[in-house]
């Protein structure tokens, strides 16, 4: 890998003049993970790449899901083998080679309920995931199953109703932050020369002879627009896949469907337990899942056709997964014990008069357009062979051979050199003064890059503070978000390059101020700025609340949207 190009404000211009003065030969259009792995394949076969995302990288599906990179243990109840396999190797991947600092293994259990039948049936379908998951694995594989009675099962998990199972099965998964692995991946795609820009929106398609050639692209925070030529473009957009190509125009080869996702966070001393959950319901799946000094608790499957920007949950939605979790726990959750709630929106191929919860997770490309390559569906754990396969696509098009996918063999921004980082955690916490669990932090959070991180810190040691009212976090990470990951505005770095938003009770409402202060010098911002930052974080976070009161879809999404957009008020304020 070349050197990692920070994604600053002065490398945003450089990126601004890239796009309009070159001609790409890929241009990908959405910067979630599907996007950012389209590019990061491209731009390491060689390909002239462009990346626009129009609000944030990850600001969509690919920050507000499960977290999990797994293999999908339910999909073997749909005979979906194939998926399963394929998932399970990336999730090897992950863990061993391209993302260790990101990707970690993580313990479920299954708990049971039925004597006799139950136990042999998971036992198998669990016997089976693990012979998937050991085909072809790159080092010594997870764990295998391991069978526990209800008083082992207890022990492990004491939160448990002594009556609500019979006994259980650990297995193991992983998990990783869907929003700084995304952010990872587009930030490895610009080191392999890949031209990466957020805040920048697609208003229009060029066409000759039929075919598009390239698009106008907009930038949300100046309201300037440039032509950007391109021999092929890759609609990677997710849930917005049918309105890119409606955009373009002419029908699309298939179409997307919404399906809302809803998970609650609560802290970890909520529920007494030293691993995670999976829970069947009626629908789908439930997971109780340990997230750092919290539990991630989810999900909901039900169709939206609102808002795509701004997906809401409602009290119904809330009820639901406190319901269906309060069944199996001793002390029972309320909403009192919610410190964040989110919402995302799952892309899935649409089926003939199918629920959501039975669409496959399969993911399809297609060429809908002469000079346009769309890719759907899927999962996020299988974000790289959906970008290879889309490339192969490309290939088809362009004007010159290209080479086949290398990204099984690229690692991540911050993965080399990680294991021996980790090595020498203490020599880090003693050169820096801050406590080990704070390194420790930062590497799984930077990988080898932390050192750079903590540079930052090297002439104003008031950056190794803790941000006021969300002391996981450093002041430091905040400006190498803003310096370094293309942040551009307060939302960015509360939702996404933290997960501050969801982590506190106050969901980043006390922090505003002085994070906003702390890279105001990095980003530009005067009094006014900083103020209307924090206005409109402020309002999100309010209107996210109202939101989550209300009984229903159409209520919460009122309530919701009422706030306004902070890229929409940026747009507004440069254009006067």
């Amino acid at each position: 890998m070349t050197a990692v190009r920070p994604l600053g404000p002065e490398q945003r211009a450089q990126a601004w003049a890239d796009l309009a003065a070159g001609e790409f030969e890929v241009l990908v259009i959405g910067g979630g993970v599907t996007g950012a792995g389209v590019a990061l394949d491209a731009a390491t076969r060689g390909l002239r790449t462009a990346l626009v995302e129009a609000r944030d990288f990850a600001s969509g599906t690919s920050s507000r899901s499960s977290k999990l990179f797994h293999g999908g243990l339910r999909y073997l109840e749909q005979f979906d083998f194939g998926l399963v396999r394929e998932a399970l190797h990336e999730r090897d991947l992950s863990v061993n080679r391209i993302a260790p600092h990101l990707v970690k293994p993580v313990p479920f259990l299954y708990p049971l309920t039925h004597r006799g039948w139950e136990r042999p049936y998971v036992t198998a379908g669990l016997a089976l995931y693990d012979g998937l998951a050991r085909l072809g694995a790159l080092s010594e594989p997870m764990p295998a199953q391991k069978h526990l009675t209800r008083t082992g099962a207890r022990r492990m998990f004491p939160a448990l109703k002594p009556d609500a199972f019979v006994g259980a099965v650990r297995y193991y998964d992983a998990q990783a932050d869907d929003a700084r692995h995304t952010l990872t991946v587009a930030r490895t795609a610009a080191a392999y020369g890949a031209t990466v820009l957020n805040s920048a929106e697609v208003v229009s398609f060029e066409h000759a002879g039929g075919r598009v050639v390239g698009a106008k692209v907009r930038d949300v925070e100046t309201g300037n627009e440039v032509d950007v030529c391109s021999e092929v473009v890759v609609n990677a957009t997710g849930v917005w896949t049918d309105d890119v190509q409606t955009l373009v125009g002419g029908r699309g080869r298939f179409h997307v469907r919404a399906s809302k996702g809803v998970h609650i966070v609560v802290p970890r001393d909520r529920i007494n337990g030293e691993a995670g959950l999976i829970l069947r319901t009626e629908k789908s799946v439930l997971f109780v899942i340990p997230w750092g000094s919290h539990w991630i608790v989810g999900t909901t499957d039900t169709d939206w056709e609102l808002d795509k920007a701004h997906p809401a949950a409602s009290k119904a939605d809330i009820d639901y997964i406190l319901e269906h979790v309060n069944e199996v726990l001793s002390v029972p959750l309320t909403h009192a014990d919610i410190t964040g709630v989110y919402a995302g929106l799952r892309p899935l191929l649409s089926g003939e008069q199918e629920s959501t919860s039975q669409l496959s997770r399969e993911h399809a490309v297609a060429r809908p357009t002469p000079g346009v390559i769309a890719v759907a569906g899927g999962k996020y754990t299988t974000y790289r062979p959906m970008a290879a396969d889309a490339v192969d696509a490309v290939a088809e098009d362009v004007t010159r051979r290209v080479p086949p996918s290398v990204t099984e063999n690229i690692p991540l921004v911050g993965a080399e050199g990680y294991a021996a980082m980790v090595n020498s955690l203490d020599g880090l916490s003693d050169r820096w003064g801050i406590p080990r669990f704070r390194a420790e932090h930062l590497l799984n959070r930077f990988g080898s890059q932390t050192p750079e991180v903590l540079d930052l810190a090297a002439d104003a040691p008031e950056l190794l503070e803790p941000v006021p009212g969300a002391e996981e976090y450093l002041m430091v990470e905040m400006v190498w978000g803003a310096a370094h990951e293309a942040a551009l505005h307060l939302d960015d770095l509360l939702a996404r390059r933290t997960r501050i938003s969801i982590e506190t009770p106050h969901r980043g409402v006390d922090c505003a101020e002085p994070v906003a202060r702390a890279v105001a010098g990095v980003l530009g911002w005067d009094e006014e700025r900083i103020a209307s930052e924090v206005e409109s974080y402020t309002a999100r976070v309010e209107a996210e609340r109202r939101s989550q009161e209300a009984t229903g879809d159409q209520e919460a999404d009122a309530a919701r949207i009422a706030a306004p957009d902070t890229r929409a008020v940026a747009v507004g304020r440069a254009l006067g």
